[in-house]
């Protein structure tokens, strides 16, 4: 920052220097030409303004003066002058005087406008005569006034867009914890609501029937395992923006579950009660990341419901692939309404989250004939086909 000011600094003294050396040349130069070379020096100005805006349009409304008060048709105000060009050298000024209206704060811009204008203002009443005190000052006040304005559409601008910025990170910040809520409601929920039923079973017949007892334990081992693996995982993902980070080396984690792991979530339900019938029709073909995991979810929350709220002893899962659809159907012939209607739950919330994001359509109700039904249509991407050249 050090080196950025020294800069700045030198910046500025160069530009003194060059309006010494306009000031110099006055006799011999006319005025308009002194008045658009010191428009021109500003730009050495242009580190010290985005430095200290108040000691550059300090430089620039003395440097302006300098050129104006320097030339020979303002020293001899007997002269009859119809129009002076040096005063183009306030333009300078506003230029410097936009900046810091677009980039400081109100009080400092409001302070900068006053004085720049006292100055510019006793300057041309000083040393314009005639018509040319009338013309300069209008053209003096018009360009401020256009400066001032230009500086405040750059603030609102400025303004606006980080506005925006706030809004969208606070938007994808809620977007994140939605996703981060659905995942562990989705995982822990049917993990827990196994783990409930097993644990049950397993007091019931622990001192009857040891072996089925066992296999209750079993169950509840396997299931405790997945689900810690689930929330390490979903931890890890909390973890991304600290990639950087030094770390040691971890073993690698278990990949996210899709539709492939059905057949196994089938088994795990199946264990705590619920026979699950898996039908799979249509080609099958490499999912979508967000899709896959998607679809699963739908079918574990619709399968805990059925094993929490249903009352029935199996259910039926169809997966179809289509063309342009990935079709997900769980059925049972439980309870219906009575055992599904929660109003105090996520379940249903989160999916309608799910498969709004992706673009789908869900469906869920009772069914006429008995039971309850979740139905999900999630939109596939066209496959890519590549062209194959004829040798």
């Amino acid at each position: 920052m050090t080196r950025t000011k020294a800069v700045a600094w030198a910046g500025g003294a160069c530009y003194l220097l060059m309006v010494g050396l306009l000031v110099g040349v006055a006799p011999r130069v006319p005025g308009t030409v002194l008045g658009v070379g010191a428009l021109l020096a500003v730009s050495l100005l242009v580190g010290l303004v985005r430095c200290m805006p108040l000691p550059a349009l300090a430089l620039a409304l003395f440097g302006s003066t300098a050129v104006v008060v320097g030339t020979p048709s303002s020293l001899h105000r007997s002269l009859a002058v119809s129009y002076q060009g040096q005063f183009l050298s306030f333009l300078a000024a506003d230029l410097v005087l936009g900046f810091l209206v677009a980039h400081c704060a109100r009080r400092v811009s409001v302070v900068a406008v006053s004085v720049s204008f006292v100055v510019q203002f006793l300057v041309i009443g000083l040393f314009a005569q005639g018509d040319s005190l009338s013309v300069n000052g209008l053209i003096a006040l018009l360009a401020m006034v256009a400066s001032c304005i230009a500086g405040l559409l750059r603030r609102e601008r400025r303004e606006h867009a980080v506005a925006l910025r706030s809004q969208e990170v606070a938007e994808a910040v809620t977007a994140e914890r939605l996703r981060i809520a659905r995942e562990l409601h989705d995982m822990v929920a049917h993990s827990i609501g196994i783990i409930a039923i097993q644990a049950g079973v397993g007091s019931r017949v622990i001192q009857t029937q040891p072996a089925e007892a066992r296999e209750a334990l079993r169950a509840i081992e396997a299931t405790s395992r997945e689900t810690l693996s689930g929330l390490r995982r979903t931890l890890v993902s909390l973890r991304q923006a600290e990639r950087d980070v030094t770390a040691p080396k971890q073993s690698p984690l278990t990949p996210a579950p899709g539709l492939a792991d059905v057949e196994r979530l089938a088994a795990a339900t199946a264990d705590a009660g619920v026979r699950v019938d898996v039908r799979r029709t249509g080609a099958d073909r490499p999912l979508p990341a967000d899709i896959d995991l998607s679809a699963y979810r739908i079918v574990q929350e619709a399968l805990t419901n059925v094993v929490r709220h249903a009352g029935t002893g199996r259910c039926r899962v169809a997966i179809d692939h289509g063309d342009e659809e990935l079709f997900v159907e769980v059925v049972d012939e439980g309870r219906g309404a009575t055992g599904h209607g929660s109003a105090h739950g996520f379940g249903l919330i989160g999916m309608r989250e799910r498969v709004a994001l992706l673009g789908g359509r869900l469906s869920t109700g009772p069914r006429p004939e008995g039971g309850y039904r979740v139905a999900a249509r999630l939109p596939l991407p066209a496959p890519v086909v590549v062209p194959v050249e004829a040798r």
